[in-house]
């Protein structure tokens, strides 16, 4: 009778490594995509939100970094409004 040592050998204990690294990257993985998709949607309003409320959000993002200033935002948001009409 031939007994071979009762261990795994070095096979054995790469595929438990690599199995058990790609197990831990698919939960990970999984957490991320859970997280991201909570944090998109308590971001948006209600409602789904609209093409002008991310023009609006955009113009207000471009006159709080100095792109524009307050009677240039003004103007292009009667704009905005005028044109979502």
């Amino acid at each position: 009778m031939m007994v071979y040592g009762g261990g795994m050998g070095p096979w054995g204990w790469l595929l438990m490594v690599v199995s058990t690294l790609a197990f831990l990257t698919l939960i990970g993985a999984a957490i991320l995509l859970a997280v991201r998709a909570f944090d998109r949607s308590a971001a948006q309003p209600p409602g789904g939100g609209s093409a002008t409320s991310a023009a609006e959000r955009a113009l207000a993002d471009r006159l709080a970094v100095g792109d524009i200033d307050a009677d240039e935002y003004e103007h292009r948001l009667r704009v905005l409004h005028r044109g979502a009409r």
